[in-house]
């Protein structure tokens, strides 16, 4: 019995032994690597920015007529609009305070065709008069807030100062046929308040160039006009009317902009 027992174990400890080295012989498995977390990306840094997009501008106007330049009492009111293409170039810093926000301060300049009519109302030679009015730049100036949603995705909130170019009115009947008066050019002021996203092209060779779509909302402080005459330059409308065109004016813009990143990383 005692003999049984010892001639297993021996048998036992053979097998444990051939077993080792066995496994001794086989190759080792690699170790498993971790799998690498992707890319934080920094949007500290400048930008040079330019772009394209749709425009349109409302104006609530009204027009007291008046005689040899002062106002005679009479008044209409009216609303008129325009709409057209804009291109727009700009540039501008931000700075990322957080892992999740993002603040900064830009300009940019548009140039503006957005064409539409004046209707002030008023009566020259027994015929309504109506003008042509195109809004033809603007420049703004502000800061923005943004949030980062993804590494390569920033929206944000942006608002500032703002002015735009509004051209000369010439005056005619509603019938086509010049009149002599005019409303001048002007240049509105006023604030602007938008929203947008950033998307950067990661996947391209091209490092820093990014997308950008953004809507802007412009209101500008009213502001009065008197009418000259085209001939003589005398502050006087058509029918020996001198006319003071009180205009607030809107502009709303969607545009869509390729952004360079300077130091992008």
């Amino acid at each position: 019995m005692k003999k049984n027992v010892i001639a297993g174990a021996l048998a036992a400890g053979a097998m444990l032994i051939a077993g080792s080295a066995m496994a001794a012989d086989m190759p080792a498995k690699a170790p498993m690597l971790m799998k690498a977390p992707p890319m934080a990306f920094n949007w500290t840094g400048c930008y040079l920015d330019g772009g394209a997009g749709y425009g349109m501008w409302n104006q609530d106007h009204s027009t007291t007529t008046s005689f040899g330049g002062v106002p005679n009492g009479v008044t209409v009111t009216s609303t008129d609009g325009g709409r057209g293409w804009l291109g727009r170039f700009g540039a501008g810093c931000d700075y990322q305070v957080s892992s999740s926000w993002v603040i900064g301060a830009f300009g940019d300049y548009d140039w503006a065709n957005l064409k539409g009519s004046m209707s002030p109302l008023l009566v020259g030679g027994g015929f309504p008069l109506v003008a042509n009015e195109t809004e033809s730049s603007a420049w703004s100036a502000g800061g923005r807030i943004g949030y980062v949603i993804a590494p390569s995705v920033l929206t944000y909130v942006d608002g500032g100062y703002t002015q735009a170019r509004f051209g000369q009115m010439n005056l005619m009947t509603n019938l086509g046929v010049a009149a002599t008066g005019a409303f001048p050019a002007h240049t509105y002021q006023g604030w602007f308040i938008g929203s947008g996203f950033e998307y950067a092209f990661t996947w391209l060779p091209i490092n820093g160039l990014f997308v950008r779509g953004e809507y802007r909302y412009s209101t500008y402080q009213k502001d009065d006009l008197t009418a000259f005459n085209l001939i003589t330059g005398a502050p006087s409308g058509n029918g020996g009317l001198g006319d003071i065109l009180h205009s607030s004016t809107q502009v709303q813009t969607v545009t869509t902009s390729l952004v360079w990143r300077l130091n992008w990383h």
